[in-house]
């Protein structure tokens, strides 16, 4: 699937294109993802149904969401579509659109404050859509997992920058935090009461579908605790929960815990 600037589109993909003339037969749309190749919509996929005036339903300047249905380079042509775009995938296609220019734009910072040229923020970009899918969801993730960049591979301290910038620009779905526990009971239950105790700290902390708890056996005595919330605020509470739920319960056991948060 085409993904850079200057790129060709493929049939059937959906495009953000700016309507820049309009005849009697149909609309001209340049698409700023492709280098701006010129599309054209036939007034006959203006609209379902009959278009008796197409400028009742675009105007000059306008963004709009497109599918294309006919790609001819030899031509250097692009034919799309209005009406079979659906209202649910316009908004996607819309969101996705603007999320891809803010992460952009986020990326141009990082750049900036890390005194990179513009190759240097450009092969770095490639790198990232590489590793992420796409350059949004490498700043989503990491607000998820702070520690997503670093388990991709990137390193140095530009990274702390990004993720700096991805907390205070994106509002992910949710989030995500880890901790370790630490813990030990020699009874002859304690097993049992380990088991125990973790099980009870996750119906503790976790909220409905809105946060998650869930603890890992890492090898004893270490146990791996993933949160996962809406937000820092819930996730944070969350471990504050834990911490209340298993430590003094396993040292009231005779035993011996520790919490870390990751």
């Amino acid at each position: 699937m085409a993904n850079d600037y200057g790129d060709w589109p493929d049939e059937g993909e959906l495009v953000v294109c700016v309507i820049t003339k309009i005849k009697q037969n149909g609309a001209y749309a340049s698409l700023e993802k492709y280098g701006n190749k010129e599309g054209f919509i036939f007034v006959g996929e203006i609209a379902a149904g009959w278009v008796k005036n197409i400028r009742s339903h675009v105007r000059q300047g306008q963004r709009l969401v497109a599918k294309v249905t006919r790609v001819k380079k030899e031509r250097k042509s692009v034919e799309l579509s209005l009406k079979s775009v659906s209202e649910e995938r316009r908004r996607e296609a819309m969101q996705a659109w603007k999320n891809d220019n803010r992460a952009r734009q986020l990326l141009k910072i990082v750049g900036e404050r890390s005194g990179w040229s513009d190759d240097e923020t450009a092969t770095t970009q490639e790198e990232l859509i590489i590793a992420f899918g796409e350059l949004y969801a490498a700043f989503e993730e990491s607000v998820i997992d702070n520690s997503a960049m670093e388990a991709a591979g990137f390193e140095g301290d530009w990274t702390k920058t990004f993720v700096d910038l991805a907390i205070e620009n994106i509002v992910p779905p949710f989030v995500q935090i880890r901790g370790h526990l630490e813990l030990v009971v020699t009874t002859e239950r304690g097993i049992e009461v380990i088991r125990e105790v973790l099980s009870s700290a996750e119906e503790a902390a976790s909220d409905g579908d809105e946060t998650v708890v869930t603890c890992h056996y890492d090898g004893a005595p270490r146990y791996r605790v993933e949160i996962r919330a809406p937000d820092y605020k819930a996730a944070e509470k969350a471990w504050e929960a834990v911490e209340a739920a298993v430590l003094p319960t396993i040292e009231g056991a005779g035993g011996s815990a520790t919490a870390e948060r990751a």
